[in-house]
This record gives C-alpha cells, structure tokens and sequence, in this order.
C-alpha cells in the first residue's frame, strides 16, 4: 500500500500533479491537502476509474493531520506561483512561511514519509525544511529532496533536435547545482548516450535550461508560470522515488539533497563547498541511497557555470538556513 500526499493539492502545479497521481498503479490512497477548494478537487479525481482512493482536506477539522497520516510519499507544491518580472527570490518570504508550516506538519504526523519539495526556491525552502526537522528531532536526509527533475525534462527536450531522440526522456543528461537561474547546471558532455552541441548554439542552449520558467511565465502573459510542466516533472520523480521504494533497482535521478547525510555526499560537498546540491541520486527503498559524483571531467565551459552556481547557492542555502533560525519579525 502506497499512500501518496499532495500539499498545495488545489493550486496550478497541484491539480495536475494529483491529475497524474491518481492515474498512477503504483499509488492506492492519495491525500490532498490545501486551504481552499481540497474537497472539490478530490470529489472531481474521485470520479476517475483507477486504482487510488481520493480524500481532500482544509485546514480545520485537524485536516494537515488527517491527510497526513499514513504517508508514504509527501509532494509539496504549495506556494505563490512566479509573476512576470518576479525572480525565484522574491517568492522566498511568502513560500517559507508555507513550507516551514507544512514540514512542521509532517515532522508531527509523518516523519519517516519522503519529503518531496517542489516550493519555489528550492534552493533555499529544502534547507528551511531540513532545519525544521533537525528542531524536532526526525531529520533523514535520505528522505528529503529537492525536485529539480523539470530542469532535466526542459534539458532533454531542448536537445532534441542534437541528441536525435525520437522519445527526447531517453537522453540522460545530469543537471547539477540548484533550481534557479544561474545555480542550474546542464552537463551535456555527460548526456548518454552522447551528442554534438554546434559551438555556437551552446551559451544559448544552457541560458534557455536555466531560464525556461522565464519563457512559460512571458507566453502566458501574466496568467501563470509553469505549472502543467512542473506537476509532470513532480509526478515523474515521485514515481521514481516510489518504484525505488517497492524494491526497483538501478533509478538514478538528479534531486537536491543534503549532501552531508548521503552516501558519497561528502566528497561531493567538499569539492563545492556547499552542503545543498543537486547530482544524479542512485534511490533505493529508504531513499537516497548514494550520490553520484559527476563533476569530474567536466569541460572548462561547464566548470565555468558551476563556479557561478555554487556562488549563488552559498547565499539561497544560508537564507534558508537564516529563516528558521532567526526568524523575520511578524
């Protein structure tokens, strides 16, 4: 029995990221969680004809409680989507007050649950919540990742037209470092199988992977960001982490995570000097089982890029890390 949670279940990313899980074998009882609209957006999912059980939830009534229980599987996509002209950092005080709350719920009601934060930026709500359940005790870094999984999906549909793949999810190509802007690293010289980038298409190439979100925000004119996109990538990650879970082998997928408290981690946080990062993750039935170091050998284009994004994770990681412990006045 895999009971999976969507908390933010009524929002852009939510509805379609609880859309994908409910569609899913793999998942038999879906929580949704939310503070408006939950039990409408369950009763609708209820309809469908598949394996999971729907249940919605508001906040009275103990319902962060009552979605919680049981979980196996916490995805959370809560949060105020990106505005035109709105950078990932300027979601920070909004989106960490709501992540902070939703991982204090966790901590109370499902803390062996994998924690799978969608919550924008990334780059710093993944520490906020790793700092939250140090404070109570029930922190496994093993279990709590940063999706970055829609980076890669934008990397291996962008090279498309290089790597020649007529089923563009067949590329691997590991996408290090964080989940904003400059911190998101493509490295295309370790895509498998490999392909030739045209030299002069590949600045525009990486710019267009770091700042996709950037594309989907001006195309819909002010009326959202990217939100079909990102549940696909959130669903597809879950999947991953649930395959792992019911004893699948060989899943390797790029997520931020707690570099420190994964097997292979260290050497990895040593070399960049950062603690939060994002490399392939082998995943296993308790989690994050090691850390695949790729930077070596990288080209001197890609060692380029990742001085600026660990430049740029220095200070998201230490705000996040700021937030709970010295937290902003109300």
């Amino acid at each position: 029995m895999v009971k999976a949670v969507v908390l933010g279940a009524a929002g852009g990313i939510g509805q379609p990221l609880s859309l994908l899980l409910k569609a899913s074998p793999l998942v038999d009882e879906l929580g949704l969680y939310d503070v408006v609209n939950t039990p409408g957006v369950a009763a609708d999912l209820s309809h469908i004809s598949s394996r999971a059980k729907v249940s919605g939830f508001l906040p009275k009534d103990d319902g962060l409680k009552n979605a919680l229980t049981g979980a196996d599987v916490v995805v959370i996509p809560a949060g105020i989507p990106r505005k035109p002209g709105m950078t990932r950092d300027d979601l920070f005080k909004v989106n960490a007050g709501i992540v902070q709350t939703l991982v204090k719920g966790i901590a109370d009601f499902a803390p062996k649950a994998f924690v799978l934060i969608i919550s924008n930026p990334v780059n710093s709500t993944v520490p906020i919540a790793a700092e939250v359940l140090k404070k109570a005790g029930v922190f496994d870094p093993k279990r709590l990742f940063g999706v970055t999984t829609l980076d890669v999906v934008r990397a291996e549909t962008f090279v498309q037209e290089y790597s020649g793949q007529a089923d563009p999810s067949q590329t691997f190509i590991p996408v290090v470092g964080g989940h904003s802007g400059e911190t998101i690293v493509p490295l295309f010289s370790k895509a498998k199988p490999s392909f030739q980038i045209p030299g002069d298409k590949y600045d525009a190439l990486v710019n267009r992977v770091q700042f996709g979100g950037d594309e989907v925000v001006k195309a819909k004119e002010g009326a959202g960001s990217a939100t079909l996109s990102m549940a696909y990538a959130g669903f597809r990650f879950a999947e991953s982490v649930i395959k792992a879970q019911k004893g699948e082998k060989n899943i390797l997928e790029p997520t931020y995570v707690y570099l420190p408290g994964v097997s292979g981690g260290d050497a990895i946080a040593k070399e960049t000097g950062v603690e939060y990062f994002s490399v392939p993750v082998e995943l296993g039935a308790n989690g994050a089982e090691k850390a695949v170091n790729i930077l070596e050998g990288v080209t001197d284009q890609e060692k380029k890029l990742l001085e600026a994004a660990i430049k740029g994770l220095k200070g998201n990681i230490e705000k996040g890390i700021d937030f709970v412990n010295n937290p902003p006045p109300k």
